[in-house]
């Protein structure tokens, strides 16, 4: 379970990444000299969010202060931070709604991988809050069949997207989609970071792969927005989907990710004749 000095310290490392990679330029400051890092000093920081230099590098480090929802929309205003950024720093400061921890769980309730199947040729698949793939349906093992032969301790969607090299061949624009979902992820852990962050699939790729913490170190936060997927697939040649996620009203801690073949691509008919093999 995460602490507060969990919390702290993530809101912390957050706040410092992303001072860094502000341009002065875009806050109305002088250009930075060749003698000056990039980013923002903290001095600059507190200024430009009209509190002090000391409470803002308390922050930072994770002191045991409790900064006011004022002071934070106002830091939210000077590092340009989106709506999901926002959203996750308030969370992690006890200005959000926090999920009780549970458990990750193992497989999806039988009326879930029913719902699977009726999806039909539809490629679908159900995560848990760790983001382990707990069940798909047969469009899905179609689309990656190597889901079926992955070991379940494995069976990680950030596992899998960083660790699979027939995974990776699958999506032409891996480097954009990997690090997309791992800002996705980090947004949905929020409070629950610290309990994720040692999550088996999450520490291992810590420990195994330079590409994921490298990743990692770089804090993005997305929230999930539905968008159009394309996949090279070995067989069936390119598949355009729309990437829809819906959270079932019983078990809003799973998610149902669905991929809709997009119109006037033949992705349909294409997957269709993958299917009817």
């Amino acid at each position: 379970m995460s602490t507060a000095a969990d919390m702290r310290a993530e809101l912390g490392a957050f706040l410092r990444a992303r001072r860094t990679r502000i341009d002065p330029v875009e806050v109305g400051l002088p250009p930075a000299g060749p003698r000056r890092r990039g980013g923002l000093r903290r001095e600059e920081v507190a200024t430009l969010s009209g509190v002090s230099v000391t409470w803002y590098t308390w922050l930072e480090q994770g002191r045991d202060i409790q900064p006011s929802r004022q002071v934070l929309d106002a830091l939210a205003r000077t590092f340009r931070l989106t709506g999901a950024e926002h959203a996750y720093v308030l969370s992690l400061a006890g200005y959000a709604p926090l999920p009780q921890p549970e458990a990750a769980a193992v497989e999806a309730p039988t009326h879930v991988s029913r719902l699977l199947d009726a999806i039909g040729a539809n490629p679908a698949f159900t995560l848990a809050p760790d983001w382990t793939i707990i069940a798909w349906n047969a469009a899905y093992e179609a689309l990656y069949p190597h889901v079926a032969e992955v070991a379940a301790a494995d069976r990680n969607l950030l596992w899998l997207v960083f660790t699979d090299p027939g995974l990776r061949r699958l999506l032409p624009d891996w480097e954009v989609t990997s690090l997309r979902f791992l800002a996705e992820f980090r947004a949905e852990a929020g409070p629950r970071l610290g309990d994720l962050e040692r999550a088996p699939a999450i520490a291992r790729l810590l420990e195994a792969d330079p590409a994921f913490r490298t990743a990692w170190s770089g804090y993005g936060v997305e929230g999930f927005t539905s968008r159009e997927r394309v996949f090279a697939h070995p067989e069936a040649g390119t598949l355009v989907f729309e990437h829809h996620r819906l959270a079932p009203a019983d078990h809003p801690d799973l998610n149902l990710v669905v991929y809709v073949p997009a119109e006037g691509t033949g992705t349909a008919e294409r997957l269709g004749s993958l299917l009817a093999r």
